[in-house]
């Protein structure tokens, strides 16, 4: 029965065990963090093999360039053909970089304002907005917010923004220059873009004539079910609709090998990756290419990189089944809360009662269970209906993800049922 459902007299009496079972929480001295979607560090042994750099006496990639020195400023072409693969991307359009694709981000978008895309106007020169699908990642949201972006928010749903909002928006507005976008098993709604919503996005009509899809195909490999879906040819629909220079496509092996110590990638169209490899030249003289050998032989191929991926799913698909079990058990008859089960990524979204995702991140602070606050998929850390938080299961071993979940099923209920007899 739902809580609306409840008699007052019985909706009291709830409150009352709530109380007593949120007590309980706060006594048994938990310490437990759902916070960020890093991988686990069973997920990081698997990778363990890196780290005695296989084939170190091998000191050339495959088109010669010493690794130890200077230049390769594409990165060694074996692992960009092992991602090009991954990606459905030629590999003479992908470039291989350091560790972090945020960092990526940062620079192509530092390199945009600075001097415009390639022919185009410095894009501080002029107000620049840019679209984010929300909920969304966090940190695109503060790297934007930092770069002096205007954020503006669109809807997300699990299959794909609102797109009749967007065509208008960008069709109306020059200033608006770009787009996050994490198309497979999005940060943190695990929703993915089809081929027609890509169609749209590439090909729909725009005032500013650089606007730009910041496509971060961060979670391109990691299924979390037997239907491993294939990456959208992107580019390629890019091209067909006349815009081959709309998208900047990134991605990673952060969650793939080693999070602090892994693989970015750039990808664009031929005109796209030039003028990223201009500016880039003036910021190094190359990428850790020893450490791009290091996972072009462990990985061998693409093949190799999805049976490592099974392998993550082995570990941590057990998380967001708990996740699953424990929300529909503890939540699912009172109707207070509704989430999503994604079919790959790391995060599960928890939308909860209107006005309460705070008081249940505070109320599972104070009982040891750290959440990401409130509002952090929302652009500038505001949720207007302070419902949405997300959950991230894949760092903690599966008892605490399970002791932490049955702890916020009870912060979501007991601030539910307070706001219900608070009125």
């Amino acid at each position: 029965m739902s809580l609306a459902e409840l008699s007052p007299a019985d909706l009291s009496a709830l409150a009352e065990e709530l109380t007593t079972s949120y007590a309980e929480l706060k006594d048994a001295g938990l310490k437990l963090d759902l916070t960020r979607g890093k991988p686990s560090a069973e997920q990081l042994d698997l990778s363990n093999e890196l780290l005695s750099l296989p084939g170190a006496d091998r000191t050339t990639d495959g088109s010669g360039t010493d690794i130890r020195n200077y230049g390769g400023l594409e990165g060694l072409p074996e692992i960009r053909q092992i991602f090009a693969d991954l990606l459905g991307i030629p590999v003479a359009q992908l470039i291989a970089a350091d560790n972090s694709s945020l960092s990526v981000m940062h620079d192509s978008l530092a390199f945009a304002l600075l001097h415009g895309r390639a022919g185009g106007t410095p894009w501080a020169t002029r107000p620049h907005k840019i679209l984010c699908p929300t909920p969304g990642y966090d940190r695109h949201f503060q790297l934007a917010e930092d770069l002096g972006f205007e954020l503006i928010s669109v809807d997300l749903s699990a299959d794909g923004p609102d797109l009749e909002t967007i065509k208008r928006l960008v069709a109306e507005d020059e200033a608006i220059k770009a787009i996050w976008v994490v198309p497979t098993y999005a940060n943190p709604n695990g929703a993915v873009y089809s081929e027609a919503v890509t169609r749209e996005l590439v090909s729909m009509p725009t005032a500013a004539d650089d606007f730009t899809v910041l496509w971060d195909n961060a979670y391109a490999v990691h299924h979390l079910t037997d239907d491993e879906l294939a990456p959208v040819d992107v580019l390629g629909l890019a091209a067909e609709a006349g815009n081959p220079d709309r998208v900047f496509v990134y991605a990673s092996t952060s969650k793939i090998t080693f999070a602090g110590a892994g693989v970015s990638f750039f990808g664009g169209s031929p005109a796209t990756v030039a003028w990223y490899l201009k500016h880039l030249s003036k910021r190094t003289i190359g990428p850790d290419k020893t450490n791009h050998l290091r996972h072009a032989l462990y990985l061998k191929d693409a093949d190799g990189v999805r049976a490592l991926m099974r392998r993550h799913r082995a570990i941590i698909a057990p998380k967001f089944d708990a996740v699953e079990r424990i929300l529909g058990d503890r939540l699912g008859s009172y109707g207070v809360a509704t989430w999503t089960q994604p079919h790959g990524g790391y995060f599960v979204t928890l939308d909860v009662v209107e006005n309460t995702a705070t008081e249940v991140v505070r109320l599972a602070k104070e009982a040891g269970i750290a959440l990401t606050p409130a509002g952090s998929s929302h652009p500038y850390g505001k949720d207007p209906q302070d419902r949405t938080i997300r959950i991230a299961p894949t760092f903690p071993p599966l008892d605490q993800v399970t002791a932490a979940i049955d702890g916020v099923a009870t912060c979501v209920l007991l601030a539910a049922v307070t706001k219900l007899l608070r009125g």
